[in-house]
């Protein structure tokens, strides 16, 4: 009889500790999701009455240049979803599940992509394959090819722009659930005859279903709030005519598309989470190893190796571009295939100048902090999510994602609105004019990352194993730090990863929002860019390269740790049962 009320106290004891402490957590996240999203954005909601009427203003979307724009952004969108999902998942299969010399150094480069300031980064696809760019004039100057013919412009080129931008959101998801994956799984259905594309179909795949949805999510969001890509490329999406309204002064047109845009994305979000909600796939073992390397020859070796290599030189062509733009002479590079006179005084202008290192200082410190401030909610809030048992999981989920689809214009002036003066809304609290506005913004845009990437590996975590330790006399805090924390801390990085490359490099909610005298370097590029001095703007994006190489590296480092602790995550709670 004894055996039987062992197993009743372990279903029914730890359960209410652990349900309270959910909802003692959640009391902080939801007050911080209230003052810095749902109250700038039920501003927006507000406004978007206001003008010509909420019939007019809405009804524009059905029509006309509004109704185009829409249809604009949802197809670039979708297409930017498979593309992104297609390159990035090969490559980190590529990398992660095969064996050959050079696989870790690609690992790292393979993600560079990802750190290409918004402008400068668009302005080299420009360089590379429009009419006028390297490609094009090099398969002309070799092969007499029209150059015509062999350019990218309109909606194949922001297409071009995201895929190439974006795809690190699905290479880091799936990265690190292809790193936490159980092997013994992989194993088993090939004991029991499986071949290797029915284990991929029925066990990986499945497995892999939450890090796709993460994946989806970031990029279709970061998609329709694209606004570099269209604006350069001349596609009227509808951020460009959120903006186009914006500063012809209606406001209200404005908010009403700016409205639609989060309602569009919502649809996305919810029926992603629906997707993923049809078959929950996890994995019941309790710290086994990782998933093994695939077996393969050494011809197999040698091709994934040369295919990987090539894939990552045409993923990285754009940062080589800027590298090179770098060293050019401002108004040397005309009608050459590359540029002819290539100087240092780009960069020493930087380093010899105290006010041109003030834009890298201003990036640097705003996005650390709201990359910190950005793990501890975003971490919390996904945590939560995931094991919240009461009516209202879905909401919290649709409202930390919100400002990923929302365009960075509009975060910035909701802020500005919120915070302009004194108030009941703002606590009587006043950023505009403040550098403390900047990482206010830069944690609002970038926060889902870190909820959507740690919710991806929490997702493969089960919830089994936090109340074994719970059974075993653990509190809820060291069953968070010794257990859950370590197996998902992969993609907490990951996320974190993110938030900081994209805060460094954030433009369109910075030239809103930066304080007079006190540029971030996205800002400083464009001061650069319109000023005609694109090789120093092409200096500060090779200096924000190699500060993210040093991200990398310290991540990378960082990464390590939990698999070495996984093994010990569960003895350190043993002494206190």
């Amino acid at each position: 009889m004894s055996a039987p009320v062992v197993q009743t106290r372990r279903r029914k004891l730890p359960s209410p500790d652990g349900d309270r402490f959910v909802y003692v957590l959640a009391v902080p996240v939801v007050l911080v999701l209230l003052f810095l999203v749902v109250i700038p954005m039920a501003t927006t909601a507000v406004t978007s009455a206001g003008g010509n009427g909420f019939a007019a203003n809405y009804g524009s979307l059905f029509g006309g240049s509004s109704g185009q724009a829409l249809l604009l952004s949802l197809v670039s969108s979708l297409l930017s979803v498979f593309f992104c999902g297609l390159l990035g998942t090969l490559l980190a299969v590529l990398l992660h599940r095969f064996d050959f010399p050079g696989r870790r150094a690609l690992s790292v480069f393979a993600v560079l992509p990802m750190a290409l300031p918004p402008l400068i980064g668009a302005v080299s696809f420009v360089l590379l394959y429009s009419e006028t760019g390297i490609l094009p004039r090099t398969l002309s100057a070799l092969l007499g090819i029209d150059a015509a013919s062999t350019s990218v412009g309109g909606l194949a080129g922001v297409v071009l722009v995201h895929a190439f931008t974006m795809y690190p959101y699905f290479y880091l998801s799936v990265s690190a659930a292809l790193a936490g994956m159980d092997g013994s799984l992989e194993e088993a259905a090939t004991n029991l005859g499986a071949g290797r594309v029915r284990v991929w179909r029925t066990v990986l795949l499945p497995m892999l279903t939450p890090a796709l949805v993460s994946g989806a999510l970031l990029t279709f969001m970061m998609s329709m709030a694209s606004f570099t890509a269209p604006q350069l490329y001349n596609v009227q999406t509808l951020t460009m005519e959120i903006v186009s309204a914006r500063t012809s002064g209606n406001a209200a047109l404005a908010a009403a598309q700016s409205t639609a845009l989060s309602v569009v994305s919502i649809v996305f979000l919810l029926s992603m989470r629906w997707y993923q909600g049809r078959r929950v796939h996890r994995s019941l073992s309790k710290g086994t190893p990782s998933a093994r390397r695939a077996p393969a020859s050494a011809g197999a070796k040698f091709a994934a190796a040369l295919g990987s290599l090539l894939l990552t030189v045409v993923l990285l062509a754009p940062v080589l571009v800027i590298v090179l733009v770098s060293f050019s002479v401002d108004g040397a590079w005309t009608t050459q295939v590359l540029p002819t006179e290539y100087t240092l005084d780009n960069y020493l202008e930087i380093f010899s100048e105290p006010q041109s290192l003030l834009p890298i200082s201003v990036s640097v410190q705003t996005s650390l902090l709201a990359t910190a401030f950005a793990i501890v909610v975003g971490a919390a809030a996904a945590w939560v999510v995931a094991r919240w048992r009461k009516p209202g999981r879905g909401l919290l989920d649709v409202v930390i994602m919100l400002p990923w689809a929302l365009p960075g214009t509009v975060i910035g002036v909701n802020l500005v609105t919120a915070f302009n003066e004194p108030g009941v809304g703002n606590l009587g609290l006043t950023l505009v004019g403040t550098l403390w506005i900047l990482p206010v913004a830069y944690f609002v845009r970038f926060v889902p990352l870190v909820f959507r990437s740690t919710s991806a590996s929490l997702d493969q975590l089960d919830p089994a194993l936090e109340e074994a330790a719970r059974n075993l006399g653990a509190g809820p805090l060291r069953v968070l730090r010794t257990v859950t924390l370590p197996l998902v801390m992969r993609g907490v990085l990951a996320g974190a990863l993110l938030a900081f490359v994209d805060g460094v490099g954030e433009y369109v909610a910075s030239v809103v929002i930066y304080p007079p005298g006190l540029p971030p370097m996205s800002v400083e590029i464009y001061n650069r860019i319109y000023s005609s001095e694109f090789g120093t703007a092409a200096a500060y994006g090779a200096l924000q390269i190699v500060l993210i190489l040093i991200v990398l590296a310290v991540s990378n480092r960082l990464g390590q740790g939990p698999r070495q602790k996984r093994s010990a995550a569960a003895p350190a709670v043993v002494p206190t049962a």
